[in-house]
């Protein structure tokens, strides 16, 4: 089965005061905290070995999830001791023998973690990034104008579509060769290094739901979603109590 590399080592300083005495993945959704409803997915896509890395309050995480008996997986940490951003432990990490999954632990997703894996074992490019469709409105009047400040057009209040990574990714095992040990790198930064050396890097798009939980009204949003519909997070063979 695959692994599943989960980052859970930030700060979250964009979501306090909620992450003052605790770090993000622990912030409650209703009454599940976010980090174990993304362990409980991966559980029901067959993720069966899952490493957890940590940095801001990792005894926390670690004492929540133990070492994932309860979930029916296993779970290791790897602890940063200086941030190495989102794809810096990569370098430092066991090498993986095949794919594996790489996500950030402040997410809240429908995303079907097996067609991720599956469109990926089929294409085979070194990164697939998951990707989703955000709509993004502009609540003025947006200008077009000439070189010389004509007015070419007026479009009031315009939409814009946006592709942008879920923050969901499946790599291949010898991506972790363009990291340096210790080195600090973001995934963005590893993608387009990727890219620049000539690697495949695609983009699965899936019909999902999906919300970077990062901001105070982020959670909000997810809070209210989780309890609306709960079960909708889980796939339908997953009883939820």
């Amino acid at each position: 089965m695959m692994r599943a590399v989960l980052l859970a080592g930030g700060k979250g300083t964009r979501l306090q005061p909620f992450t003052a005495a605790f770090p993000k993945p622990l912030v409650p959704l209703d009454d599940t905290p976010v980090i174990e409803l993304l362990v409980r997915q991966l559980h029901s896509f067959g993720i069966t070995d899952l490493t957890v890395v940590t940095g801001h309050l990792a005894e926390l995480i670690k004492a929540f999830l133990g070492d994932g008996e309860r979930y029916g997986l296993r779970i290791n940490y790897f602890r940063e001791t200086t941030p190495l951003d989102t794809a810096g432990c990569l370098g430092l990490l066991p090498r993986a023998t095949e794919p594996f999954l790489v996500m950030n632990g402040d997410l809240l997703t429908t995303l079907d973690f097996n067609r991720l894996a599956q469109f990926h074992k089929l294409r085979r490019p070194a990164a697939t990034i998951a990707a989703y469709r955000r709509e993004v409105k502009i609540d003025l009047g947006v200008l077009e104008t000439d070189e010389d400040g004509r007015l070419l057009d007026y479009i009031e209040k315009p939409t814009h579509s946006f592709a942008v990574s879920m923050g969901i990714y499946c790599l291949e095992p010898d991506v972790c060769d363009f990291i340096l040990p210790g080195e600090r790198i973001s995934m963005p930064e590893l993608l387009l290094r990727l890219r620049d050396a000539g690697r495949e890097v695609q983009t699965f798009h899936d019909d999902c739901y999906w919300l970077d939980i990062g901001r105070p009204d982020d959670y909000a949003t997810a809070c209210e979603e989780y309890r609306r519909d709960r079960n909708r997070f889980y796939p339908k063979h997953v009883k939820v109590a």
